[in-house]
């Protein structure tokens, strides 16, 4: 049995705090992601949305941020792996940055709608 499974709750929960502040230690767009997270939740303040623009606002913004841990982990995975040059191993990470890049335009098309909500010129 792999001694790594069925850890108790807090130990597990200990690790992703872990890579959590190990990757904001180590990665610039994650440092910059939050950055704009917290300033978009001070303007959900300010604006007060209903509820539901609250839930996709933050639900996009963690999608983001997710993505964005996912590409750090696969990158730093690829490089320990084959920390030579490779063609193939460069489309992995280009894919992974593809995904962060397709979730930060939903955020940014979740931001629109609100904004068009907001100024009445949507449903």
């Amino acid at each position: 049995m792999n001694p790594w499974k069925n850890r108790p709750f807090a130990t597990r929960f200990g690790y992703a705090l872990r890579g959590f502040a190990q990757a904001l230690a180590s990665e610039r767009s994650l440092k910059v992601q939050l950055l704009i997270l917290a300033a978009v939740v001070a303007a959900l303040l300010k604006l007060r949305p209903g509820a539901l623009w609250w839930a996709l606002v933050l639900l996009s913004g963690a999608t983001v941020l997710a993505a964005e841990l996912l590409n750090s982990a696969l990158e730093q995975l690829a490089d320990a792996l084959h920390p030579t040059e490779s063609e193939s191993i460069g489309r992995v990470k280009d894919c992974a940055a593809a995904a962060v890049l397709v979730a930060a335009l939903g955020a940014v098309a979740v931001a629109v709608a609100l904004a068009l909500h907001l100024l009445g010129w949507a449903g």
